[in-house]
């Protein structure tokens, strides 16, 4: 997807990695500053649409530790010259074992420490925009989603999808901790509110509140 240019954000996803996660890189159309989240892998599909968009890429932005998200952030990161930000804190251990993962997986990744941690509370800018930070843990410890209320636009990794939510059966993942989180950070927003999973198409907050099963029990 890519968004008009006429509106507040530009958003470009571009899918990465065998279980295909949606990589997005996101640009203030205001001043052409950007960040890149969530790049997993596959950096040369990447860097090349990045250079598609003419964007300044000011940081590159994690929603958690798993190698199809986190995969390709520090080799990126070094390429562009740019800080990487986030997740939270309590993800460490997914990002000290990348690449133990990736070997799984066959996805490269190696670990890191991001220039900067996020917490619930935080703001983190793309050119004049600003997306709040919740922390929303359940799928993984340090999961964080990111908001710009103003721009009606989430960026939400693997929270929650269209028509689902996201995978809880790891051994530290939690279920009941998960839509906690999802009720609080994301149910709370507007209908109108595009959400970005990490996988998967686009939606929004009222077609999931209306129509996705795992938010119809009380």
């Amino acid at each position: 997807m890519t968004t008009s240019p006429a509106a507040p954000l530009a958003v470009t996803i571009v899918p990465v990695t065998l279980f295909q996660q949606n990589a997005s890189i996101v640009v203030c159309t205001a001043t052409g500053r950007g960040i890149v989240v969530d790049p997993g892998g596959d950096l040369p599909r990447l860097r090349a649409a990045i250079d598609q968009t003419g964007a300044t890429i000011e940081r590159i932005v994690l929603t958690h530790g798993h190698i199809d998200h986190a995969g390709g952030a520090a080799e990126l990161a070094e390429a562009l010259g740019v800080p990487i930000e986030g997740p939270h804190e309590a993800d460490a251990f997914l990002l000290a074992d990348l690449e133990n993962s990736g070997r799984r997986y066959r996805i490269p990744g190696r670990p890191f420490v991001p220039d900067r941690w996020l917490a619930d509370g935080d703001e983190v800018a793309v050119g004049e925009r600003r997306f709040a930070v919740r922390h929303v843990p359940g799928h993984s410890p340090g999961h964080v989603v990111l908001i710009d209320a103003a721009a009606s636009f989430a960026l939400v990794g693997d929270t929650l999808f269209a028509g689902s939510v996201g995978r809880t059966d790891m051994d530290y993942a939690d279920h009941d901790t998960l839509m906690r989180g999802i009720r609080a950070a994301l149910m709370t927003l507007d209908d109108g509110v595009t959400i970005l999973p990490g996988h998967g198409p686009a939606s929004t907050i009222g077609r999931e509140r209306a129509e996705n099963p795992f938010l119809q029990a009380p």
